[in-house]
């Protein structure tokens, strides 16, 4: 959702520096990007292993809300531009739309109806607070494609499917759940970080992709 949908990583990566500089983790902004796609506590635990401290389910909590606090000061981030029309471009196809994404936003099947309207329902969706590893782990990307063959009434196999991706961690679940991926560079990270991944295609934007779609 995060860097496909909306435009919302570059709040996301502020409100972490700022947060995670008031317990005194050194956090820049550019790593946030690296770490996106990790539940709260996943990130929050690489940070305290790095200074030799542990991050317990209580600490990680409270810094994840003073996270949340400086997020939600800024304005509601806008749609990805190109991203509403690849999937009315999508959905003239027949194509199915799955949600994959490790926020957890209480109020994200409301953005998400706002800004793309007759998509996304909770049986088509995986969130943060579905899972338990969270990715890099495949286990988000399985569980979408468990969602998927609930939906079809049939299994939906990898192969048949598309993942559009702008995290590295992402990238690397996607390609472990053996699911062929699109990586959309909407951030400041170099390309070669998410092909590094194995993204078998690198576009520079959602519009980008939604020019070429389906050539590619």
């Amino acid at each position: 959702m995060d860097g496909v949908l909306f435009n919302s990583m570059p709040y996301h990566a502020r409100a972490w520096h700022l947060a995670m500089a008031e317990f005194g983790y050194d956090l820049s902004e550019e790593e946030a990007y690296m770490h996106e796609g990790r539940t709260g506590f996943g990130t929050i635990q690489i940070l305290a292993e790095r200074q030799g401290l542990h991050a317990t389910r209580e600490m990680a909590d409270e810094m994840y809300r003073v996270k949340s606090a400086y997020f939600a000061r800024y304005p509601d981030p806008e749609p990805m531009p190109g991203a509403l029309a690849l999937i009315r471009k999508m959905q003239a196809e027949g194509v199915m739309i799955l949600l994959v994404t490790g926020s957890g936003t209480t109020t994200l099947l409301a953005q998400l109806n706002q800004a793309y309207p007759d998509v996304f329902s909770p049986e088509r969706m995986v969130t943060g607070f579905d899972v338990k590893k969270g990715k890099p782990d495949p286990e988000p990307y399985l569980m979408g494609l468990a969602k998927g063959s609930a939906v079809l009434g049939r299994e939906l196999r990898a192969d048949e499917c598309i993942v559009v991706e702008n995290a590295p961690l992402g990238v690397r679940a996607a390609v472990a759940a053996h699911i062929p991926t699109i990586a959309v560079n909407t951030g400041p990270l170099p390309d070669h970080v998410l092909t590094d991944e194995g993204a078998t295609w690198l576009f520079p934007s959602m519009q980008a992709l939604c020019d070429a779609w389906p050539h590619i």
